[in-house]
């Protein structure tokens, strides 16, 4: 009999159904992470929360997972990629929480807005400070929303029925989609110019950390209230600080942080600011919701071989996996890695196929990379299932070819991304039929292992260029993991690339496009 873990605390609903579909189930929660390891090779498959990290570490120990449930849709906590090279499927439950965390993010505005947490503490002291907690009304203001997936898109109805006018920033979003929901289009700067309150719906990306800092709090309408229940570290705690001190920003609600738990955290506690330890999915009706589900996808699984909302895997049969896996985790890392070099709003996607690999059913390695290429940018969770219907909601047209011509490789995958006026391309393969690579990026050759944090950079081939890379990443106590370089022909265009072992800072990405010869330099993490 096949055993599940559960490892946090979860719905009993989960417990039930699983052993209803034959399955044996443990729940041993709170575990030391070496008790959790000492244990997990027993188990076809674990389920989790938030609390329990799924290291590599971990995943090395376990021998005979196949599965991993994540009852929420967060992942963070999960090593995505340990477990796809050990063939271990990670699942989520996007949408269980949607409308709670809409929800709360609109309970926090209001609560920032009439200051319902301070007066309550006030009276709770014995005082009674009614000219003190004058407050704001929501009616006729302005709500810029960044990042218009699902979330975002709940708040901006229930933000309309308050009779607020609402502007919203989403790359993939079109004119036509915005006037349909009867809301406004603007770019982040606009945004930050115009509203009266910001919330914020996008994941945690190289773009989006420290979106919110010193220079962009300063362009912000003095007294805007900012809302933050997506992820810690989109708003520099520090530079937050210092805007409600400054009275620049007038109030905040966080109900997430770059350290959770905040210990010591000066922004609780402050006088202008709401804080929740991370409460947006926290209902008995989400709680219940992806409980189910994710039983319900294990049990699927498990039992009948079928996955359902796996974000490392498509909907196929499992006596495909072995085969299809390492060309699916190569087009996830390259939609990811296209996306986030990528600079304006993607209108069409185009995957080839050539050589070995048209031969095989290549519709899942499709889908991924359609994954891969809205991941970075959208807050929702995105996967096998929905990513085709997210791309076509969004106005991106996907077409696929196949040929037998590779070139100088066995197989290879292209994937050409457009918008209205620009285009790139970039090329993959499969080194020893499982590690993947980029081996051309427009018309620059490279070799590139698409892993953790990198440098993109477009520069002169001229001497002294790689030299002061190395020195400024030296000087900012960044280490170089591996270098790579392509150019058009001596003293033209190049392309290096450089992995390192930490992300760079904005202070030491500028100091890189202020080098002699720097024509261009991104950030991406994969």
């Amino acid at each position: 009999m096949q055993k599940v873990l559960i490892s946090d605390n979860i719905s009993s609903r989960c417990v039930e159904i699983l052993k209803n579909a034959g399955l044996e189930v443990d729940v041993s929660t709170g575990l030391k992470p070496e008790e959790l390891k000492s244990v997990i090779g027993e188990y076809s498959g674990l389920v989790i929360r938030s609390a329990t990290k799924v290291t590599a570490d971990l995943i090395d120990a376990a021998e005979n997972l196949k599965v991993i449930g994540r009852a929420g849709s967060g992942l963070d906590n999960v090593d995505k990629a340990a477990a796809s090279k050990k063939g271990i499927v990670v699942m989520n439950t996007p949408g269980g929480n949607t409308v709670t965390t809409a929800e709360h993010a609109i309970a926090m505005m209001f609560a920032a807005a009439r200051k319902i947490a301070q007066a309550n503490a006030s009276m709770s002291s014995g005082k009674w400070e009614k000219k003190k907690f004058m407050g704001i009304e929501l009616f006729n203001k302005t709500l810029g929303i960044i990042g218009l997936g699902k979330i975002g898109g709940e708040v901006a109805k229930r933000a309309q029925g308050l009779g607020m006018n609402v502007i919203a920033y989403d790359p993939f979003l079109s004119q036509e989609r915005a006037a349909e929901m009867g809301i406004a289009k603007g770019a982040i700067s606009e945004i930050m110019k115009r509203a009266d309150f910001i919330t914020v719906h996008t994941p945690l990306t190289a773009e989006t950390r420290g979106l919110f800092n010193k220079e962009s709090l300063k362009t912000c309408k003095k007294g805007v209230v900012l809302i933050n229940c997506a992820r810690g570290g989109i708003i520099n705690e520090k530079d937050l600080l210092e805007a409600l001190n400054s009275g620049q920003v007038g109030a905040a609600a966080l109900d997430v942080f770059e350290v959770e738990p905040p210990v010591g955290n000066p922004l609780v506690g402050h006088e202008n600011v709401v804080c929740t330890p991370h409460l947006g999915a926290s209902t008995e009706e989400a709680q219940e919701n992806v409980a189910v589900a994710v039983a319900e996808q294990i049990v699927d699984y498990l039992v009948y071989g079928t996955i359902r909302n796996a974000v490392n895997f498509p909907s196929i049969p499992a006596d495909q996996v072995a085969t299809l896996q390492p060309w699916i985790n190569l087009a996830d890392l390259m939609g990811s890695f296209t996306s986030q070099l990528f600079e304006d709003g993607i209108t069409e996607l185009t995957v080839e196929y050539r050589g070995d690999v048209a031969a095989l059913n290549c519709q899942p390695i499709t889908i991924a990379a359609i994954k891969g290429l809205l991941n970075p940018i959208l807050l929702e969770t995105v996967n096998f299932v929905n990513a085709p219907f997210i791309a076509k909601e969004r106005g991106i047209e996907v077409k696929e070819t196949k040929s037998k011509d590779s070139g100088d490789f066995q197989s290879l995958i292209v994937l050409k991304v457009k918008s209205a006026t620009k285009e790139r391309s970039v090329e993959g393969t499969l080194f020893s039929k499982k590690d993947p690579r980029i081996v051309r990026i427009d018309r620059y050759p490279v070799e590139i292992l698409p892993e953790g944090p990198m440098l993109v950079m477009q520069n002169n081939d001229m001497p002294g260029v790689i030299g002061n890379i190395g020195t400024t990443l030296g000087n900012a106590g960044i280490n170089i993991a591996r270098m790579h370089f392509g150019r058009e022909s001596a003293g033209g265009k190049a392309l290096s690339v450089v992995n390192i072992d930490s992300p760079a800072t904005d202070a030491v990405l500028e100091q890189i496009r202020t080098l002699p010869n720097i024509l261009l330099v991104k950030a991406i993490t994969v």
